[in-house]
């Protein structure tokens, strides 16, 4: 590999060369985060563990980090903060994947999800202060709908209690910073390295809590070895991670302030249209008002400048 510590990447291309390429990646992950949405769980309703679809999607992750290192000729950046933007980068998305898995076992699902779900809240609050990022009156229009729509994807009033929630909240919260905080620092890690080297560093921190992954896993129940299981969880996976590669393109071209709304909101827009086309599931009361929502929303975020 070479060192290019000395010689940071370049900025990214100018605005007028750029201004719309990161609508492209964008969308681009909306519709790979949307199939991926809509088949996620079928692993673990065969009977293949969650903690070890984290692990295929660990490895799922180095085929794209090659493909586009070798198109960078194996230029990875590897000065100090190259190497702390990437890992903190990486460790922040699995850490959080990491915490969400016990999450869910001590809390309800549809609560915790609705409070993940608000991770952009925190990567807009940061961009907004220390970047200085701005977008225009629809612009904003378009961050508070899809705020507002991300919670109602899953939330569900049934049993509606913050009184058991003494450990599930917390780790919710956690988990919601930590995912707020990546999608921050992918912003600015872009403006000192290269997207690609970004990416590898997030396919070297999924690898590296691949152990705790595992640790995680009871393995005294039975787990389909299958060709539906770890090889059909390779095959979903792989949208995730073409997925998280193609937003690493989107927050370098774009506004993070823009960017983490109409993904994070356009994703599960995406899914729920999916499901409801080819598994036939109709989405509740509250989701319905959440895609128009996210649809109202994806529409202004992809007119902001």
């Amino acid at each position: 590999m070479t060192d290019t510590s000395a010689a940071p990447a370049a900025p990214p291309p100018a605005p007028a060369v750029a201004s719309r390429r990161w609508l492209v990646f964008a969308f681009l992950t909306v519709a790979l985060w949307g199939v991926w949405g809509a088949f996620a769980g079928i692993s673990a309703q065969r009977g293949f563990p969650e903690t070890l679809v984290y692990c295929v999607w660990a490895v799922t992750m180095i085929l794209p980090a090659v493909i586009v290192m070798q198109r960078e000729k194996w230029k990875l950046d590897r000065d100090p903060k190259s190497i702390f933007y990437g890992l903190l980068i990486g460790l922040t998305g699995a850490g959080g994947q990491m915490i969400l898995f016990y999450a869910v076992t001590t809390g309800p699902a549809y609560l915790v999800f609705p409070i993940i779900s608000l991770s952009p809240l925190i990567t807009i609050l940061l961009s907004f202060l220390l970047l200085k990022e701005r977008t225009s009156r629809l612009g904003a229009v378009g961050v508070v709908l899809a705020l507002v729509a991300l919670p109602l994807f899953d939330f569900s009033p049934q049993g509606f209690s913050f009184a058991q929630g003494s450990t599930w909240f917390p780790l919710a919260l956690i988990i919601m910073a930590c995912w707020g905080v990546q999608a921050y620092f992918m912003k600015l890690a872009n403006t000192h390295m290269r997207a690609e080297s970004i990416f590898f560093y997030m396919m070297l921190s999924g690898l590296l809590l691949v152990p705790v992954a595992i640790a995680m896993t009871d393995f005294s129940r039975p787990i389909n070895w299958g060709w539906d299981g770890p090889w059909l969880a390779a095959g979903i996976q792989m949208l995730n991670a073409l997925g998280a590669l193609s937003l690493v393109y989107a927050f370098r071209y774009g506004k993070a302030i823009v960017v983490a709304p109409l993904t994070n909101a356009g994703g599960p827009l995406a899914t729920a249209v999916i499901s409801l086309l080819i598994i036939g599931v109709v989405p509740g009361d509250l989701k319905m008002v959440g895609l128009a929502l996210a649809v109202i929303a994806s529409a202004l975020l992809a007119t902001a400048p």
